[in-house]
């Protein structure tokens, strides 16, 4: 009887923004504006990096595969998004739930490490610039990047294995509006509660574990930066790390919100207005922070248009 309660589920009905009504025609012209903007910005900024050769330095190398992995973050999330806000049954087949899940977890554990990876290389820069060459090569930051995706996709093989390989019950309406990990495992038949456990520790792991390494980076940085003689040499050496300070705090802080709270505090709708924040809004962030308050990039801009670029 038990199994003849349980039905093969082959597809689900992603309810997310279903309660609108007629809003979800407003959402779509927002998010379709808000998508349009994060794709062009990012394809500016890795066109910037890749034509002007001032660029060519390891902080700009990790913002262009940061920009790249923020790219296809956002068509993993968002063109399925688009398409559910205007149809009459916003669905997603099973294996396209297993595929969305794979890839939004790799490349957000890889942006992850490498926004940690950004971290070391502001700590280099600053704290050990006579070595920064060295320690910092070409060949270090291939493979810094290749480690971080690695990991990334590794540790979400793992999650993939753990969400899918419960029985799912009759019920396959997930209450969100993408195939995230906590609306897809409450729909599971049997207790989870090892499997949740299993995946709050590997949301740590990914979480906390970089976010610590940058404040430890940052402890080392803000104490060499304050045994600068000059004011202005405190001044410029603070510039140049907050864009990625900025960066940071508002992808941990949204990661935290969502993935390290208790299960008893999950809350659907609050759950949905954070997930569009880093699934829409967030990506549009690193290319503006380190275009609008960074000069280097705007000069290099400038060159890349053929416009005229002052000179001190």
């Amino acid at each position: 009887m038990k199994r003849q309660n349980q039905s093969m589920i082959t597809e689900f009905i992603l309810i997310g923004f279903s309660n609108l009504g007629d809003l979800q025609i407003l959402l779509f012209f927002i998010f379709l504006l808000v998508y349009l903007t994060t794709l062009t910005a990012n394809a500016t900024i890795m066109t910037v990096i890749h034509l002007d050769r001032a660029l060519h330095t390891p902080m700009y190398f990790f913002l262009f595969v940061l920009s790249c992995s923020e790219t296809c973050y956002t068509l993993v999330i968002v063109p399925k998004m688009l398409t559910n806000l205007l149809s009459t049954a916003p669905t997603i087949s099973l294996s396209g739930c297993v595929a969305q899940l794979y890839f939004f977890v790799g490349l957000a554990c890889t942006n992850c490490f490498l926004i940690a990876v950004m971290g070391y290389d502001r700590y280099v820069a600053i704290c050990n610039p006579l070595n920064y060459t060295l320690i910092v090569s070409r060949a270090t930051c291939t493979q810094l990047v290749l480690a971080s995706s690695f990991c990334g996709f590794l540790i979400s093989v793992v999650v993939n294995v753990l969400v899918f390989s419960v029985p799912f019950c009759s019920s396959n309406r997930i209450n969100h509006f993408f195939c995230d990990i906590s609306p897809v495992i409450k729909l599971a038949c049997t207790d989870t509660h090892v499997k949740e456990l299993a995946l709050f520790s590997l949301s740590i792991l990914v979480i906390m574990m970089p976010f610590l390494l940058i404040l430890v980076s940052y402890g080392f940085i803000v104490n060499t930066i304050l045994k600068i003689p000059s004011a202005e040499g405190k001044r410029k050496a603070f510039a140049t790390c907050a864009s990625h300070l900025t960066v940071v705090f508002v992808h941990y802080g949204c990661a935290s919100i969502i993935y390290l709270r208790p299960k008893s505090k999950s809350a659907s709708d609050k759950d949905q207005l954070v997930a569009v924040t880093y699934t829409v809004v967030t990506p549009l962030l690193n290319p503006l922070v380190y275009s609008l308050r960074n000069k280097e990039v705007k000069t290099a801009l400038k060159r890349v248009l053929g416009m005229p670029v002052a000179t001190k």
